[in-house]
């Protein structure tokens, strides 16, 4: 089996949008990559996928979503009739809706056709119209998906309120844009300043120019979670991306990712991967004969 359209794929240089379906075998290792991927579950009684740490059971019909850099693997599903939608990291980045959607939906992975059925009809009939425009000859294809794709994450956003117990929505709807563009600066600023000296919760809120207790109660609702978990979870993004690198050692990666100790990134990181960062590399990065030390 050719998986060169389904698990490695250069968004990078070649694309921002692709798309597969048709696939015989049942399962898929475990797994991460750079891009996002949307999988409309397919038919029969066992379709099970794992994301993180967390394993669904799922139905036809149902949506899996799996943002850039998180492991996930199909234990057990039809993946013939399955869709699978994958899109740019870098794609999503580039508009601030599309950032602030992703922040704000990070921790939801599964879109369940029996609970929000109204929502997963809509967004099955978008995703039949990216795969009717991919698998065709229309001229600008890509930037047509990519189109739709914007489609599917705003239906997503227009329903917010049905995930809020999922991912602790709180107030969220009632921030305006202003407030939304100062928490997205602060996210961006710790993307690219990971071994800042200062990057604690009452530094972000200065730059932000909101008060600490605000800015706590923002940023748990446009990420999900408490600041100092959302920000080992951006560490671990950083190290996974380096992990491919053979050059670095494991201790030069915790420090360019800003951990402030190995046993601080080997806890994070094999509470989160479910294993050592040294074995994250072997199995997933191509890193068998990388340094470890």
């Amino acid at each position: 089996m050719d998986y060169s359209k389904y698990e490695i794929y250069g968004f990078d240089s070649i694309s921002a949008f692709n798309m597969s379906t048709g696939f015989k075998e049942r399962s898929y290792k475990m797994h991460w990559h750079s891009y996002g991927e949307v999988i409309l579950v397919g038919q029969g009684d066992t379709n099970i996928y794992k994301v993180n740490q967390n394993t669904y059971s799922l139905v036809e019909g149902d949506f899996v979503l799996v943002w850039p850099m998180e492991m996930h693997s199909i234990v057990d599903a039809d993946r013939e009739k399955s869709l699978v939608i994958q899109f740019s990291n870098a794609f999503m980045n580039s508009l601030f809706d599309l950032q602030r959607i992703m922040h704000f939906y990070r921790n939801l992975h599964v879109i369940c056709i029996n609970s929000h059925r109204e929502l997963v009809s809509m967004l099955t009939t978008i995703a039949y119209k990216m795969k009717e425009i991919f698998f065709s000859d229309t001229a600008d294809k890509e930037l047509r998906c990519c189109m739709l794709l914007m489609q599917f994450m705003l239906t997503l956003d227009e329903h917010r309120e049905e995930f809020a117990p999922e991912i602790d929505a709180g107030g969220r709807a009632g921030y305006t844009d202003d407030v939304m563009r100062r928490m997205i600066m602060v996210t961006d600023y710790i993307k690219n300043n990971l071994t800042a000296d200062d990057l604690s919760q009452s530094a972000m809120a200065e730059i932000a120019g909101i008060s600490k207790d605000y800015f706590s109660r923002i940023f748990k609702n446009v990420t999900g979670m408490n600041y100092s978990k959302w920000l080992n979870m951006i560490r671990l993004e950083k190290a996974t991306g380096l992990l491919t690198q053979n050059d670095l050692t494991l201790t030069e990666i915790a420090m360019m990712s800003g951990f402030q100790s190995i046993p601080s990134f080997n806890r994070v990181f094999r509470d989160e991967k479910g294993m050592a960062p040294g074995e994250y590399r072997s199995l997933f990065a191509g890193g068998k004969n990388g340094k470890t030390q």
